[in-house]
């Protein structure tokens, strides 16, 4: 049995490799650019070199979760090359240091246990990240959400996810009555409304997610749920009422027609992508992602089906589903309550951010500006995704 999983592993391992070569080699034919043919080679062999390290000195844990994350990266990298070389070139920096951190995580941290003892150090670093943004951030998009090192740019947000969740997995695991909650709560009320004040209402949604699923799992009681979605509707309301760009982002999201040349510009362009794709897709480097704003990071999912059809954007959902999957399935096994929430906190970081950003694309719901994982152009992302699955990885192993 164990020798046919790891033969299935080895199987994936070459699918994910020769995805990897033959999309760029397609890439190189048409805009007749060697540079990407490299890369294909490039990422091929950063992929099975991390699977090697991987299954050879942690045999224990689910290989699953790097060989799916790994997936999705390469579509990534894939359609950034397509649209510009360049934020190919950066992203592939970041999913080095991605990969890099997932092993060091593996091989360093002994077991979960050994990071249950700084409770205080979390709950710190999650509200003092997202309090550094209210002084020092600067405004990108409408939202004050990213702070400028001068060589770089980052989002406190993406980090502090990872501390909120450990934080509230300890505060949770040995849940008794409601007073417990209270600290816990008014811990991520306090992130609330700091993301709010900052207009990053779609990280918001995530860490509402996040807490939700958390204290259900921790409590399993309906009530608490319920309660939480009353105070989070009734936020939702204030933040239309109170900030003008989310009024225009709800109006777009009811009648982008309403303005398509202006506010409502980008849905409509991703609209007309996926549509134009239809089901099998124009081919890749046969669309046109210079029609829609943010393609590289807001609207990525768009360009994907118009080139690669609802039937590859249906595979990028299942890839996701199946990453969640193996997350939950670490839950579900782990015999320990920290771990346990960890992991569900960490799958709901995933899950959540995947249906918000292509919920937003298809206009399922109101665009949040927020990055598709993995996929889209971003290193805060990238790197606190890589973090949060060696995480995981290591839950798998218990």
């Amino acid at each position: 049995m164990e020798n046919d999983v790891h033969m299935e592993e080895k199987r994936i391992l070459r699918l994910v490799c020769s995805i990897a070569i033959l999309a760029f080699s397609i890439i190189a034919l048409y805009s007749k650019d060697s540079m990407a043919l490299i890369m294909g080679i490039f990422v091929s062999g950063l992929i099975a070199y991390g699977y090697f390290i991987i299954s050879k000195y942690f045999p224990d844990g689910d290989k699953y979760i790097f060989l799916l994350s790994s997936f999705l990266t390469l579509i990534g990298l894939i359609m950034l090359y397509r649209i510009k070389p360049y934020y190919a070139v950066r992203q592939l920096t970041w999913f080095t240091i991605g990969i890099s951190l997932f092993i060091l995580i593996v091989v360093l941290l002994p077991d979960m246990e050994s990071i249950s003892g700084l409770k205080y150090l979390y709950m710190g670093a999650a509200v003092g990240l997202l309090l550094l943004t209210q002084f020092i951030g600067i405004d990108r998009r409408g939202s004050k959400n990213w702070i400028d090192l001068g060589f770089t740019t980052f989002q406190p947000s993406e980090f502090s996810k990872i501390f909120i969740i450990l934080y509230l997995a300890l505060a949770l695991k040995d849940f008794k009555k409601w007073k417990d909650l209270i600290v816990p709560a008014a811990v991520v009320g306090i992130s609330l409304i700091l993301l709010v004040l900052q207009k990053d209402l779609g990280t918001a949604l995530i860490f509402f997610c996040i807490s939700l699923a958390m204290v259900y799992v921790s409590t399993s009681k309906i009530s608490y749920v319920l309660s939480a979605l009353g105070l989070f509707i009734a936020g939702a309301f204030g933040s239309y009422f109170t900030f003008s760009h989310v009024r225009q982002r709800v109006q777009m999201w009811i009648n982008p027609w309403s303005d398509p040349n202006n506010l409502g510009y980008q849905i409509v362009q991703s609209m007309f992508a996926i549509a134009s794709g239809g089901f099998l897709g124009t081919g890749l480097y046969l669309g046109h992602p210079e029609y829609i704003p943010e393609v590289e990071t807001d609207m990525i999912f768009s360009i994907i089906c118009e080139e690669l059809g609802l039937l590859g954007g249906f595979a990028i959902i299942i890839a996701y589903f199946l990453l969640i999957y193996r997350g939950f399935r670490s839950a579900i096994y782990s015999e320990s309550n920290f771990s346990k929430l960890v992991s569900v906190g960490l799958s709901t970081m995933i899950g959540s951010q995947v249906f918000v950003i292509i919920g937003g694309t298809i206009k399922l719901i109101p665009l949040t500006g927020i990055t598709l994982p993995l996929i889209s152009y971003g290193g805060s992302s990238m790197v606190i995704t890589f973090i949060g699955l060696g995480i995981l990885q290591k839950v798998s192993e218990n």
